[in-house]
């Protein structure tokens, strides 16, 4: 079974093209224009073992909000389409992620349900010239168009950097776990039948 799919999305504030491999090696080819935002999507495929290749051009001479949040769209758009009807995934996935004095606990169930539940104190407002406020706002739009709930918390850290990397190193763990394939598993993990 290859779990693999294409996104993209235009739109007259964001042109967004994204190709995912769930079962990859960690490969990232990254290009948003935000540099910190490339490094933590590197970072997510990277630690997540996701073949991810993101080609986003927005308006910055706006903002970076558009293009922050647009990628979230399509990347969570990515992931549900990738993993298709669910089958023998554990659906389940949870991380404990330190990042030197920063500790993140990270947790998520491919439900069907979208719900972000985001306890984290981000100490500064900008990382160079990126907006701290737009990592809950990717988020958002992540797991909302991949219909997940995500817990995020914070249990400790002072250095925005720390905190938000652990943040994203805990997602591609937890999603890592939560969408690999378990043989005992017959069909979808669910009393329901399907998620």
């Amino acid at each position: 079974m290859v779990r693999n799919s294409t996104i993209t999305r235009k739109t007259k504030e964001t042109d967004i093209q994204i190709e995912l491999n769930v079962d990859g090696q960690g490969k990232a080819d990254i290009s948003t224009d935000i540099p910190f935002f490339d490094h933590m999507l590197d970072l997510l495929a990277r630690h997540g073992l996701f073949d991810l290749e993101i080609k986003a051009k927005g308006d910055l001479e706006v903002d970076a909000h558009h293009t922050v949040e647009d990628v979230g769209i399509c990347l969570g758009q990515a992931f549900r389409a990738s993993l298709e009807d669910k089958k023998g995934i554990r659906r389940f996935g949870y991380s404990l992620v330190p990042m030197d004095e920063a500790l993140v606990m990270t947790s998520v169930d491919i439900s069907g349900r979208p719900h972000l539940f985001f306890d984290v104190d981000i100490p500064a407002e900008y990382i160079g010239n990126f907006d701290t406020s737009l990592v809950i706002e990717f988020l958002h739009a992540f797991v909302n168009h991949f219909a997940i709930t995500l817990h995020v918390k914070l249990l400790s850290g002072k250095n925005v950097h720390h905190c938000i990397e652990a943040v994203f190193k805990g997602l591609a763990r937890a999603i890592d776990m939560a969408t690999q394939i378990d043989s005992r598993i017959k069909g979808v993990p669910s009393t329901k039948g399907e998620i």
